[in-house]
């Protein structure tokens, strides 16, 4: 059996935001959240040069996001991800980007849920991690509860028992991505619909929430809440997680704790070759909100880009902006 995984909160992915840095940074102020990696293709994990499915052990619970609709395939990179020790594979059935339509996956798929429960099968065939989806409520036109609910009939009945739904539909022509994020309305009553319908399935909720108020709500009618764009662009939110919704009694990280936490690992990025920004463009966000946030911004901004620019520039940011803030 699948073992158990605490999908109370997680971390969207996210191209380009949720590589393995971002999730070390976020896993030091949350050790509950369920992380998960950017969207990776079939392809590159099967046919590309680089590693794409390496990660930090620290990032335990870490569920890998596939991206592709051939199930042979797909059952490959379950297999390997699952020999790599990753907790969860989920499929991406949301994307409605021009790239990922023409590779035949994404939010497309919500029209051949077949499809989709073909490839959970195969997936789950071989592996004996939880094997999830994540989807919108709806594409174009095919917007309807019962288009929705047919969907999830389908994928169900090959074993899928976890969800995580978008509350928006995507709108596969005429909306770039960024614009499906935000013009589609939300409709969370559909989703907590859903869960009344399905109790049986663990049923988490994505879109539009920026706060952990927010999630405590969602909590009320789900089991789980998916944080994306906030959880990047506000990643001090993620210190009070633990607290706030899985009950922990442990104290709250705070910010200097943060980046203290970090230089180690950023020293060990740097030994290894890498530049400082490679880490810092994700922690540009420690202090949304403050006096001071700016000029920390500003600063990691201007110098961490540089060659040879090294840990000092952390924490000479952090010494620049220690007057206008209190300690948090």
């Amino acid at each position: 059996m699948p073992k158990s995984i605490d999908r109370t909160f997680s971390i969207a992915p996210m191209l380009d935001w949720t590589d393995r840095h971002y999730r070390y940074f976020a896993r030091l102020m949350s050790a509950n959240a369920l992380l998960y990696t950017e969207m990776v293709t079939t392809g590159a994990i099967l046919h590309g040069r680089g590693d794409y499915l390496a990660y930090n052990q620290e990032e335990h619970p870490l569920a890998l996001q596939l991206g592709g609709s051939n199930p042979a395939e797909l059952a490959r990179c379950a297999k390997l991800a699952a020999e790599r020790g990753y907790d969860e594979v989920n499929l991406n059935v949301g994307c409605p980007s021009d790239r990922v339509q023409n590779g035949r996956f994404g939010a497309c798929l919500m029209a051949e849920p077949e499809l989709v429960a073909e490839c959970v099968d195969a997936m789950k065939q071989v592996v004996d991690i939880p094997v999830t989806v994540k989807t919108r409520i709806g594409i174009d036109e095919q917007d309807s509860y019962e288009f929705l609910t047919h969907f999830i009939d389908t994928v169900m009945a090959k074993g899928c028992g976890e969800f995580i739904i978008h509350a928006r539909k995507a709108w596969l022509q005429g909306l770039s991505p960024k614009e499906n994020r935000e013009i589609p309305p939300l409709d969370y009553d559909r989703v907590y619909q859903l869960k009344r319908d399905y109790p049986t399935l663990n049923i988490s909720i994505n879109g539009g929430i920026t706060s952990l108020e927010q999630a405590k709500n969602h909590l009320q009618h789900l089991d789980g809440v998916m944080v994306g764009r906030e959880a990047y662009q506000n990643p001090y939110i993620l210190a009070q997680v633990d607290q706030l919704l899985c009950g922990s009694q442990k104290a709250v990280m705070s910010r200097e704790a943060v980046i203290e936490t970090m230089l180690p690992y950023i020293e060990a990025h740097l030994q290894a070759g890498g530049r400082l920004n490679h880490i810092t463009r994700h922690m540009i966000g420690l202090f949304q909100g403050l006096p001071g946030a700016r000029a920390w911004r500003r600063y990691l901004s201007e110098n961490a880009h540089k060659n040879g620019a090294g840990i000092e520039v952390v924490k000479q940011a952090y010494q620049s902006i220690q007057s206008e803030i209190v300690a948090q």
